[in-house]
């Protein structure tokens, strides 16, 4: 049996279900949050970036996202 990876990027669907928003809300924080991290385009958002930009603990949100 392989081990199970923790996934570190975060995406629109688990944004959804963190803040309760639309898909839409979610892809566009996605880019808010990328663009005041200077992050590029192709560049992805990880759960800890999420949680530090949202004021969220990361424990708090660790059972909602699954791999």
């Amino acid at each position: 049996m392989k081990p199970r990876t923790a996934r570190i990027c975060i995406y629109p669907k688990d944004i959804q279900i963190i803040t309760g928003k639309s898909e839409r809300y979610s892809r566009h924080l996605i880019i808010k949050i990328k663009t005041a991290l200077n992050k590029e385009k192709h560049q992805v958002l990880t759960i800890r970036e999420f949680c530090t930009y949202m004021g969220i603990p990361y424990e708090s949100i660790q059972g909602l996202i699954t791999n």
